[in-house]
């Protein structure tokens, strides 16, 4: 993982760095499956329904207009959901509570490995209903381009998901270095000053003899007491 500190970001309040930024692989990730989605749903919702003989639109594979229908809807959740964990990742490093950091890595895992597993199987439905596209429910082939690339970039969409969970996870096991934080970093609230001496006071845990001592005279005279 690049970079040092609570859940693989530095310090608090650090300058951000864009070009670095950019060169992670986690941007990288981030930004292909933003390119792959809007691939996904943009086929289906230009090219993916054909009207053959009449008005009504029919989707192109199988005529199951609940595979385009998934197919646009995870295409464009992903979409915003790409949008939103970069914004969130610029951000990341300006986040002081060390808290909220590790619940924006948990919703990163949570939504990566979710859509990860989405994408897998909007792969499968995509394929199947194409592979039972017979020639009489789309002459002329049309749509087909559009179908072959949002199967596709889907099969893309899961590698690129899964590496983002796993990054995720990759940050989640770094934890945090407690060192990079202070007492309002950790909770939020202003750190507590300790109370001040009063001035000209000393304290000292030096322990001190009593002030008076007393001590035998041995050149003193004795007397003794006699009973009559």
């Amino acid at each position: 993982m690049d970079g040092v500190g609570s859940f693989g970001a530095g310090r608090a309040g650090a300058e951000f760095d864009p070009i670095s930024f950019i060169q992670q692989p986690q941007t990288i990730l981030r930004i292909l499956s933003w390119i792959f989605s809007m691939v996904v749903f943009g086929s289906i919702v230009n090219e993916g329904y054909i009207n053959i003989g009449s008005e009504t639109l029919h989707c192109v594979f199988n005529r199951n207009d609940d595979a385009c229908n998934y197919g646009v809807t995870i295409g464009i959740i992903a979409f915003l959901a790409c949008i939103f964990f970069l914004v969130l990742d610029i951000k990341f490093q300006q986040i002081s509570s060390v808290k909220d950091r590790k619940k924006a890595v948990l919703l990163e895992i949570g939504f990566s490995g979710l859509w990860a597993f989405l994408w897998f199987v909007g792969f499968c439905f995509l394929t199947n209903q194409w592979q039972r596209t017979t020639a009489d429910k789309l002459p002329l082939n049309q749509g087909a381009d559009a179908a072959r690339a949002a199967i596709a970039f889907s099969f893309f969409s899961i590698f690129t998901w899964a590496g983002l969970t796993v990054r995720a996870v990759q940050k989640y096991l770094l934890g945090t270095d407690m060192s990079l934080f202070t007492t309002e970093h950790l909770d939020g609230n202003q750190p507590i000053p300790p109370y001040p001496s009063a001035p000209g006071t000393e304290s000292t845990d030096a322990y001190q003899s009593p002030p008076f001592t007393e001590k035998a005279d041995p050149n003193a005279p004795t007397y003794q007491m006699c009973l009559n």
